[in-house]
């Protein structure tokens, strides 16, 4: 059974421009991220799907430079980019991760994608379904056929976020979920503002820029209240 990590990605960014791209520490943040999904020991490919535009041939490039595949599609149809992910590199299942989220650990996606593993009948699994960690810290697998199945709704908010349509339909889609017995879901540590990019700096200089388990992140923001302070007010955007 294969399963392949696809990250989507794009340049243009309605709150923080660039971000992908931004540096963090001795790397872009992009390359943090194929990096975690490149270190996760039950994953068989990584992959960057972004759009076609003219804006988004850097991100093509520093993904390629970093080891990933790339594919490209629609700017505004990112399952369409998904789509085209699994036809060019076939698998079983797939873990969406997005490329603003830098400080993936390899261990709790590996979490996710063996909890399919040993029971691929499951269509969906994830760590979000009830939010216990982080946000920054999203990863969701579905299996290809679930996906293709979604490709053939033509219009929704899931063409933009691929997977709204099947957590939310438990009664057609067998989902499971991964759950932290302790909540931190009050802390933020994905990239969205200018905020959230002053708490990642600060995080790095202290821990480094090697790939930080996702508890010693916890333990060093519960320790430090004046970082995890600095993206506070920031909200996160409801889907459509």
């Amino acid at each position: 059974m294969r399963v392949n990590a696809v990250i989507q990605a794009r340049l243009s960014s309605t709150r923080l421009q660039g971000k992908v791209l931004r540096p963090l520490g001795d790397r872009s943040v992009l390359s943090w991220v194929i990096r975690a999904a490149a270190a996760t020991h039950n994953v068989d490919r990584v992959i960057l799907a972004t759009s076609t535009s003219d804006d988004d041939d850097l991100v093509a490039e520093e993904a390629a430079r970093c080891g990933a595949e790339v594919v490209r599609g629609p700017l505004d149809d990112v399952l369409a980019r998904y789509l085209m992910a699994v036809d060019a590199h076939p698998c079983d299942a797939v873990v969406r991760l997005t490329a603003d989220c830098p400080l993936h650990d390899p261990a709790l996606i590996a979490q996710v994608v063996g909890m399919w593993r040993a029971d691929p009948t499951i269509d969906y699994a994830s760590n979000i379904l009830v939010r216990h960690y982080p946000r920054g810290l999203d990863t969701e697998l579905v299996r290809t056929s679930v996906l293709a199945e979604q490709g053939g709704i033509p219009t929704g908010p899931h063409r933009e976020h691929v997977t709204p349509n099947i957590y939310t339909n438990p009664d057609t889609y067998r989902c499971a979920g991964v759950v932290s017995a302790v909540d931190n879901s009050d802390l933020r540590i994905t990239l969205d503002t200018a905020e959230d990019a002053s708490l990642l700096d600060a995080v790095v200089a202290e821990l480094g820029t090697e790939i930080p388990t996702w508890e010693t992140v916890v333990a060093l923001l519960r320790a430090r209240p004046d970082i995890a302070a600095l993206n506070k007010s920031v909200s996160q955007k409801p889907l459509p």
